[in-house]
């Protein structure tokens, strides 16, 4: 298996908690840093994408594993998006 995708149980079980993550950004959020920005640093972008897929192809036991933090970073932006979106609403109404 490539080393620079050997992924620990810790780091496993950490890809079930994507909310903590989504808090870390939003916090960054709510301190001033710009909203693309964060969501730019949460996605995977397409040229990582495309490597991961050349080393899954591979080495086909890193598919899984890539899948998951796919969806892990997905469902992180997911949960950063509507805190922002319940951000901007609240301080509308206030």
């Amino acid at each position: 298996m490539s080393e620079q995708f050997i992924i620990g149980e810790q780091a496993l079980r950490e890809l079930e908690y994507p909310q903590r993550e989504a808090a870390f950004f939003y916090g960054l959020f709510l301190r001033g840093h710009s909203a693309e920005e964060l969501r730019r640093d949460i996605e995977v972008p397409p040229q990582v994408l495309a490597r991961w897929h050349r080393e899954a192809e591979r080495e086909p036991s890193l598919r899984e594993v890539l899948e998951r933090m796919v969806e892990y970073r997905r469902h992180v932006l997911a949960i950063f998006d509507s805190l922002i979106g319940f951000d901007t609403r609240v301080t509308r109404l206030q």
